[in-house]
């Protein structure tokens, strides 16, 4: 910087002076000035330069100019502003006024705050307010996010978890506020009760206890949000939780979808309902699998949880297999209202389905009660009855032995199956008599049929009606009982019906051959029969029913 003559010092012109008289080191002048006063010397030199015979009077009660907006809004800057001095990526612009260029790292509040002042002095103010407290809200994230840092925590992970914490950010920006009633707290800044605020809650320690326990940073905000500020109730559940074996993962998903009221039960409520569950069937060591995938279940009273257990038991339902209903499917304790459900018990009885029957269709297939009404469970009972030729008095007796076809697609799996059977020569009133008699039948894969039927018409040389009889005979192996058996009745030289031939075990089987072998002996020895035929008459006196000793063919 040039030095300045030091008589200069001693009588400074005034600056009105060297605006109307050139001064050959008027330069070295204007770069001696201090620059902490040179906004002062500015106004000074523009008051000045105007002409007071033409400045109307009414100028002085006029709006303010840009200027004097510029500068309210660099005062609303200076006032928001930290105190800290250090920059680093990703920080909020804190300056301290003292510093040398306030200017060069102040907030851009310019994007928060721009336009004219309206008319209206109150809108105005309250536009000021509610811009303020969005900058105090961003400088309590920006307070967050450093605390998070400090407790060895990512930039990435801090950015992410505070950006779903924006209720908690707003509790922290209320409760450092209101810190400064405390007459240990009045002559702080906000800042500092701020960070107080955030170590008093103990919320970074427990950040990091939760993401140990592998619960997700979004589960985390989440959790934060729901605690209203009563962060030690998240540690309180948590701990509960992992005392009936809810584990990794499954923490997270049982707290944030248990409902808003899970953080404020006491331990006392959550073992009352666990005990009631025991109670009934669900064995110990499966409340934690339960719990997991049936959160709901820990948001209900004493009095809702009774009424839906029995729900279940007034079906017909023991207590052992309640508990393996519910451990096979828990959401059947808490996916549906009452009334949802009790809709749907009324629509099975409508359809014929005794009571003590839903029961055992709730132990078979639980996940039913899951599916809509409308659009799944009724469309699947008018398929059957309209496409797949099952009787009205037929239909209970379908849904209730095989309560698995009301979880099948309609297009993707029943249509396909009912085409192939039709395609057969299977008849659409003979389909539904072989659905009410096996009604899984709907259910196999048509690949996996069409091996055994091919063996049945063209290796055995059986007719179709044989399969009408008995459509079971789909649900046995090809190669490890309809072959084998095969061979031994044609090696032996007899003919069973295709029920008697595979619905009995191995032991079974044999005798039935045995028996036939030595009938048919001792007819031979008396003479009663040749080697190949034996006469109808003959066939209806046989101990043995349905049993031709020819084998040329079934009766």
């Amino acid at each position: 910087m040039l030095s300045c003559p030091s008589h200069y010092h001693l009588h400074p012109p005034h600056p009105s002076l060297l605006l109307l008289r050139p001064n050959p080191i008027s330069a070295t002048i204007s770069s001696c000035l201090r620059r902490h006063n040179s906004k002062s010397a500015a106004l000074l030199l523009r008051h000045l330069s105007q002409d007071p015979i033409s400045t109307p009077q009414h100028h002085e009660h006029s709006i303010p100019d840009e200027d004097e907006e510029e500068e309210k809004l660099k005062l609303l800057q200076l006032s928001l502003a930290t105190k800290r001095t250090p920059q680093f990526p990703g920080s909020i612009y804190a300056q301290s006024p003292s510093d040398p260029d306030v200017h060069s790292s102040l907030p851009p509040l310019r994007t928060l705050l721009h336009g004219k002042p309206e008319e209206n002095d109150d809108d105005d103010e309250e536009k000021i307010i509610m811009r303020a407290l969005e900058i105090r809200r961003k400088v309590t994230a920006e307070i967050f996010k450093e605390a998070m840092r400090r407790g060895k925590f990512g930039i990435t992970y801090a950015t992410n978890l505070t950006n779903r914490l924006g209720s908690f950010i707003d509790y922290v920006m209320v409760e450092a506020a209101a810190m400064k009633r405390m007459p240990e707290f009045s002559e702080s800044t906000f800042n500092f009760r701020a960070k107080t605020v955030i170590q008093d809650s103990n919320v970074v320690p427990l950040i990091r206890w939760l993401k140990h326990n592998s619960v997700s940073y979004p589960k985390i905000g989440k959790l934060i949000c729901m605690s209203r500020g009563k962060i030690e109730s998240i540690r309180r559940v948590v701990e509960w939780l992992k005392s009936i074996r809810v584990k990794g993962e499954f923490l997270g998903v049982a707290l944030t979808k248990a409902g808003e009221n899970i953080l404020e039960r006491n331990n006392d409520e959550l073992d009352e309902i666990i005990e009631y569950l025991e109670c009934n069937g669900v064995r110990r060591d499966w409340i934690g699998y339960v719990v997991s995938r049936c959160p709901p279940l820990l948001s209900y009273n004493m009095e809702e949880v009774r009424a839906r257990v029995q729900f279940y038991l007034d079906m017909g339902m023991n207590e052992k297999d309640f508990g393996t209903m519910v451990f096979d499917y828990p959401r059947v304790l808490g996916q549906f209202t009452m009334e949802e459900m009790n809709e749907k018990v009324r629509f099975f009885q409508d359809i014929g389905v005794r009571d003590d029957a839903i029961g055992n269709m709730l132990v078979k297939f639980p996940s039913f009660l899951t599916y809509s009404l409308y659009k799944k469970l009724r469309p699947v009972v008018i398929f059957l009855m309209t496409k797949a030729g099952v009787s009205e008095k037929d239909i209970g007796k379908v849904i209730a032995l095989a309560p698995e076809l009301l979880g099948c697609s309609i297009v993707k799996k029943l249509e396909v199956n009912v085409k192939y059977f039709l395609s057969l020569g299977i008849r659409v009133r003979q389909l539904g008599e072989m659905i009410a008699d096996f009604p899984m039948l709907l259910r196999y894969n048509p690949d996996i049929l069409r091996p055994k039927y091919r063996y049945l018409r063209r290796t055995m040389v059986r007719p179709l009606k044989d399969l009408i009889e008995f459509p079971r005979f789909f649900s046995y192996s090809l190669d490890a009982r309809i072959i084998p058996r095969h061979k031994i009745l044609v090696e032996r030289r007899i003919n069973l019906k295709l029920r008697y031939m595979l619905a009995s075990t191995d032991e079974e089987f044999e005798k039935k051959v045995e028996a036939m072998v030595e009938r048919r002996r001792r007819f031979e020895e008396a003479g009663l029969v040749d080697d190949d035929n034996l006469s109808d008459s003959e066939a209806t006196e046989a101990p043995v029913d349905n049993i031709n000793l020819s084998g040329s063919g079934a009766i």
